[in-house]
């Protein structure tokens, strides 16, 4: 029984660029949900059905969710394309990998220098690589939002408030001291940024990566029926952890958006 590989197997090349199963995994659900914009968008209806009503009631809900986090229609319908987008990618990418051949039918190559067979498909949101990739876009786009609602000036001054040390001078000591450790706070608020990405990225790769273990010594110890509820089990662990990485983004922006006034406002 083989363990699933830390890393991603490459399956092929294009040049010295490989290309690898979970990457496969993340184009199969990129094209899925590009074919179904397309025949939504073909079939534009006042009563909506089929998969129109479907789609229509996901973007109701998830437009409904979000509005409640962000407190507004208007920042809720500014967020929505990215925070929907990054939840409906997560949560397929992981249900796609509970698919019966995931994993299992794949091509024989030599890896580690043994013969041993190279699975075609695999949870994208098992390689970091691609965990990583959705943190860093999250990430930088609550900071363009954030630069955009408050101005540059404003937003990067809650990082480095060299600007409050200048205006503290004339205030006294204690103004001083305070405006220094502003700026104490403001850097390490600039490794938080960091510590952000790491977090998103780590949490989704570390859940489904175990699922993956999980699933595959469940299925090399019993192949049918006592793996069924560690599959409902997978699929639950699929929407939260899409739920909670589309939730903590929108959390991100909010935050971004909101000046830096208010946000000593609402503590107090």
């Amino acid at each position: 029984m083989a363990l699933v590989p830390l890393a991603a197997e490459p399956i092929a090349h294009i040049g010295a660029f490989p290309i690898t199963n979970a990457m496969v995994n993340a184009w199969v659900v990129t094209v899925f949900f590009v074919v179904v914009a397309f025949m939504v968008s073909r079939r534009k209806q006042l009563v909506p059905t089929g998969i129109s009503n479907v789609v229509e009631g996901t973007v109701e809900i998830l437009s409904n969710e979000i509005e409640k986090v962000a407190g507004s229609r208007k920042k809720a319908r500014q967020f929505f394309p990215l925070i929907a987008t990054i939840f409906l990618v997560v949560l397929a990418n992981n249900w796609l990998g509970l698919i019966p051949g995931t994993g299992t039918i794949g091509i024989y190559g030599l890896m580690h220098g043994e013969v041993e067979l190279i699975p075609l498909l695999r949870p994208a949101g098992s390689d970091l690589n691609f965990t990583l990739a959705i943190a860093v876009t999250a990430v930088l786009f609550s900071h363009f939002a954030g630069v955009r609602a408050v101005g540059l000036v404003d937003y990067f001054s809650k990082f480095v408030n060299v600007k409050g040390i200048f205006k503290s001078i004339k205030h006294g000591p204690m103004a001083i001291v305070t405006a220094v450790i502003e700026f104490g706070v403001g850097l390490i608020e600039i490794i938080g940024e960091f510590a952000k990405t790491l977090s998103l990225s780590l949490r989704l790769f570390g859940n489904v990566f175990a699922g993956e273990i999980l699933m595959t010594v469940m299925l090399g110890l019993v192949s049918y029926v006592v793996p069924i509820p560690f599959m409902f089990l997978e699929i639950l662990v699929g929407i939260v952890q899409a739920t909670v990485f589309a939730m903590l983004t929108l959390v991100y922006l909010v935050i971004a958006t909101t000046p830096h006034g208010e946000h000593k406002e609402d503590h107090a």
